[in-house]
């Protein structure tokens, strides 16, 4: 049927609206819609939980994981298993003093040291001081311990008196004996033990070559003789 617009003139129904309807369904039929079928979502997975934040004291920076130390490494101030840590050392009046021989130079001790010691000259000759608590072993027990260093047998305590030499100083009398190995080459101890009224006990070792050592005995037996506590 054709309809006559007064304005417009004549029109008829375009094949617009059967062309959509066409698409539409098409469309539809596409997408393959079924009601029965569901569709899977992927749910991810939760994330871990993050690290707990170290705090600053921990050993890294604020905020950060504690660092790992590199095998065979140790915190600073820690001894290695069994390691013994150094006596302490004496203050006030019980440091011993001393007057230091012409031409020799004295250096601060480390660990057991408490100072040492070195004549002038060449050669091989070296001086140190040990403090030790208490009686530090006795006299016998000190002599055969020095008497191994060089390689000599020890020695019945009845037979010290006949090798010992006693040398006054302010601070007590000082027992020196004078060793040397046997061989070859030959090493030379000049060693004295102070038992002080403080209740410690010091060591003086002059050890080396036996003709440096040699020429630095007169030297170290004065040296005992300065000793004193005040």
């Amino acid at each position: 049927m054709i309809r006559i617009h007064p304005t417009l003139g004549c029109t008829r129904p375009g094949p617009a609206p059967l062309a959509a309807l066409a698409v539409a369904a098409g469309l539809l039929l596409g997408l393959g819609c079924d009601r029965d079928q569901v569709s899977h979502a992927t749910v991810a997975k939760e994330a871990p939980a993050p690290a707990p934040m170290a705090p600053a004291h921990a050993g890294g920076p604020q905020g950060m994981p504690p660092m790992a130390m590199p095998p065979g490494t140790m915190p600073p101030g820690a001894m290695p298993p069994g390691a013994l840590p150094p006596p302490p050392r004496p203050t006030g009046k019980g440091a011993l003093k001393w007057s230091l021989p012409k031409g020799w130079t004295e250096a601060p001790g480390s660990g057991m040291r408490y100072a040492t010691l070195t004549p002038p000259g060449g050669g091989k000759a070296e001086m140190s001081v040990v403090v030790l608590p208490g009686p530090a072993g006795g006299e016998a027990a000190n002599v055969n311990r020095w008497r191994g260093q060089i390689g000599l047998p020890p020695l019945e305590e009845d037979a010290l008196a006949a090798l010992r030499r006693k040398v006054p100083s302010r601070a007590g009398q000082v027992a020196v004996y004078d060793f040397t190995s046997l061989g070859e080459t030959r090493t030379r101890m000049v060693a004295g033990l102070l038992a002080t009224a403080d209740g410690n006990t010091w060591f003086f070792k002059l050890m080396g070559d036996a003709e440096p050592v040699g020429k630095a005995k007169p030297s170290f037996i004065k040296y005992l003789e300065t000793l004193h506590l005040d």
